[in-house]
């Protein structure tokens, strides 16, 4: 069943993209040549004035085939519009799959979900570290961070990684009961077997209880979470900088794995983790690497760089297809990885 969800979720969240630039082709009077679900070979099709819609038998992704991608000569060409035009046209599909997790995590806000209530406690805390600097203490209970209420420790992390760099505000209740507001600085790059503000938790008085928030209060949730779960993919890509880290790298097949795992916890969390793929999916698309969408809006700036002195079609077409062919061995290494994994009984989860 999981691996149904699976393929469901990867072809929602691939037709977003493609909708994405569907649309903005249509809107700059780009020609659509074919729209298709999944990859070649052809499984049915259908065509409706100057486009073709097809189904195709491999079920791990879809395209827009556009005209003259690189060749600006043909009438109605991707390549024969204005930089602007070409720039909306090669990003809309990322911009779609980024805004399209406001969406999903309303939804899983609104449907009733578990969610763990703890009393979230200071075991240790490091020395010369920012947590004893600020004067937290062994025994000392978190209740709130930058005004938010801290109901177990995932809401700590989260924070505390949100906020990287940044002085935070925590309000903290003593063994005797005394609160105290202080301010603490979570460090971007700690020692070994420390975290970034140098505290070693525990938890008592752990209960569970099944929650939901109206739409009203949902909506705005949304966009609040989606917007930090882009600082936290700003913060991880500088933290492979700063820490110097190689990023953890999840093939298809790794993917459907921990789609399988989240799935077994319920409607809500899997809307989450479809979220946090979108995103991922919008983001990766966007990097400058030849065969993706960032790849070709290198060429569209550096178009605008030379004021207008394009490269040739056939040099962009052979990197791109060099770079094509590149992320297909990488994806075939991971995969390769991700399968070891799983049979050791490895897990990407916690």
């Amino acid at each position: 069943m999981f691996i149904v969800v699976f393929i469901v979720l990867l072809i929602l969240l691939v037709l977003t993209h493609e909708i994405g630039h569907f649309a903005a082709a249509r809107l700059c009077k780009v020609k659509v040549e074919e729209f298709g679900i999944g990859f070649p070979p052809r499984a049915w099709g259908i065509k409706r004035g100057e486009t073709i819609y097809s189904i195709n038998w491999i079920p791990l992704g879809g395209f827009t085939k556009l005209l003259g991608e690189e060749d600006p000569t043909a009438e109605g060409s991707l390549a024969s519009k204005s930089i602007p035009a070409r720039i909306l046209v090669l990003s809309a599909g990322s911009i779609l799959n980024i805004l399209l997790p406001i969406l999903l995590f309303c939804m899983a806000f609104m449907i009733p979900h578990t969610v763990t209530h703890e009393s979230v406690m200071i075991k240790e805390v490091a020395a010369n570290s920012p947590a004893q600097a600020a004067g937290i203490q062994a025994g000392d209970r978190v209740l709130r961070i930058n005004g938010h209420d801290v109901e177990n420790r995932g809401d700590l992390s989260y924070q505390i990684q949100l906020n990287l760099g940044k002085e935070i505000s925590m309000l903290i209740e003593e063994p005797d009961s005394t609160k105290k507001t202080i301010a603490v600085t979570p460090r971007w790059n700690p020692p070994q077997g420390q975290g970034a503000t140098g505290v070693l938790l525990s938890y008592t008085d752990n209960t569970t209880a099944v929650e939901s928030i109206p739409f009203w209060e949902a909506i705005p949730a949304g966009f609040v979470h989606s917007w930090e779960i882009l600082v936290l993919f700003k913060n991880e890509i500088v933290g492979w900088f700063v820490r110097s880290t190689a990023p953890q790298l999840a093939g298809p097949i790794a993917i459907a794995q921990l789609t399988g795992e989240v799935y077994k916890a319920g409607i809500s969390p899997l809307l989450e983790f479809m979220a946090l793929i979108s995103i991922n999916l919008g983001v990766f698309n966007l990097l400058p690497f030849p065969g993706l969408d960032g790849g070709r809006l290198v060429f569209v700036l550096l178009e605008w760089v030379r004021r207008g002195k394009r490269i040739s079609p056939q040099r962009e077409g052979l990197v791109h297809l060099i770079g094509f062919f590149a992320l297909i061995l990488l994806i075939l290494v991971i995969s390769y990885f991700d399968v070891a994994r799983i049979i050791n009984g490895g897990s990407l989860l916690p």
